[in-house]
């Protein structure tokens, strides 16, 4: 047996003692708790998503689209959920997706987030937006795992410092966000004028790096400050990027590359054909495209398209265990965690994201075992129905 599911034994022996959760077993309802603990602000930025919120509902309608039909007397006694993605060894196929700015949910922000992946086991992925730098949030992670993502900047010296500084801090794959060229149309954030980069927030890595550094003067102080915001503002994304570009990470990163943010087949058939290791089913949680394809919905085109030719991982709309079993196997080799995490990261700190994630994860092996399931590898689409 994995251990994992034991999470669920340790909450019912503290039971007996009259000891109760701190948080919410259902993480469903972390985001109303997270809205009346965080300012409007913080929790507009993280719950919102891009325009009339459409495709944000449309990412959880996908998954109430498909249902589990649970086999019996298959002998599930011995489970195991580990698996290998991009040679990295997990116990269990779910990751923390990258997320910016998570200062604003806690003081602690990404350093908690990475002690409590390393704490788990489990692999963080850092967004370029995050509050620490680089080499601030590995030191977090000591030993445990860790990958890198990367807003694509126009400036290319500065693309190369930042693959260079999370390759000697030892992220050994690189996440590169494709959807996120410009920011979309967030309502949330306008109605609050909310932005925190310019508020000096999520610009760490930015601010840190000594490329940018010597573009605006030196190391950023009071006197700068103005200047370097400015120079983000100027090369945080870059629409100009084609398939062609790609040539460009390719001399830069020796590690396995994973495209995030794929929703076409077609596109998902270019990136294997550009040599990329991996694509991430994504619309980065409904807040690029307003009335865009639920990801799930995308999920069985992409894996179709690129069967053995390329690792297929799934972000947008994951709250549950069984959530995670559904894009299992519908094809995902493994899923990206965000919104639930950073509810946990902001009702609790460290120990809210372990929370979460051992939530997770013990839901994840119940269902599958009560479904027949031993193993990530067993997971099919003969596993599910659709409603």
């Amino acid at each position: 047996m994995s251990g994992l599911a034991d999470f669920q034994n340790s909450i019912y022996l503290q039971g007996l003692g009259d000891g109760l959760p701190a948080l919410p077993t259902d993480l469903t309802r972390l985001e109303g708790l997270a809205e009346r603990s965080l300012s409007a602000r913080a929790f507009g930025y993280v719950a919102g998503s891009a325009g009339s919120e459409a495709t944000a509902r449309a990412n959880r309608a996908a998954f109430d689209r498909w249902r589990i039909v649970p086999r019996m007397l298959r002998d599930v006694a011995e489970r195991d959920l580990s698996v290998t993605v991009l040679g990295t060894p997990m116990p269990s196929p779910v990751l923390l997706g990258p997320i910016g700015v998570q200062s604003i949910l806690h003081p602690d922000g990404e350093l908690a987030v990475a002690r409590a992946a390393a704490a788990e086991g489990l692999t963080m992925v850092l967004s370029t937006a995050s509050s620490f730098g680089i080499e601030e949030v590995a030191e977090a992670n000591g030993d445990g795992p860790r990958w890198y993502q990367l807003y694509w900047p126009k400036d290319r010296e500065l693309a190369v410092s930042f693959l260079e500084r999370a390759k000697s801090a030892g992220y050994t794959a690189l996440v590169v966000t494709l959807d996120t060229f410009t920011l979309a149309w967030r309502p949330r954030d306008l109605d609050q004028a909310y932005l925190p980069f310019l508020r000096g927030i999520g610009v760490a890595n930015y601010f840190s790096d000594p490329v940018f550094q010597k573009a605006v003067g030196g190391p950023v102080t009071e006197a700068n400050r103005d200047m370097a915001l400015l120079h983000w503002v100027a090369n945080f994304g870059n629409p100009s990027l084609t398939w062609d570009d790609l040539i460009f990470l390719r001399e830069h990163w020796d590690g396995p590359i994973a495209l995030k943010g794929i929703q076409h087949p077609d596109d998902a058939r270019q990136a294997v054909d550009e040599g990329m290791d991996a694509v991430v089913v994504s619309n980065h949680g409904g807040r690029q495209v307003d009335g865009a394809v639920a990801s799930l919905d995308a999920l069985p085109g992409v894996v179709e398209a690129v069967r053995d030719q390329a690792t297929v991982l799934f972000d947008s709309g994951i709250r549950t265990g069984a959530d995670i079993v559904k894009a299992l196997a519908l094809g995902a080799e493994a899923v990206l965690v965000a919104r639930p995490y950073a509810y946990g990261l902001a009702l609790g700190g460290q120990a809210g994201v372990q929370h979460v994630l051992r939530c997770l994860q013990a839901e994840l092996e119940l269902t599958m075992a009560l479904s027949g399931v031993k193993r990530p590898d067993e997971l099919h689409p003969e596993v599910l129905v659709r409603a």
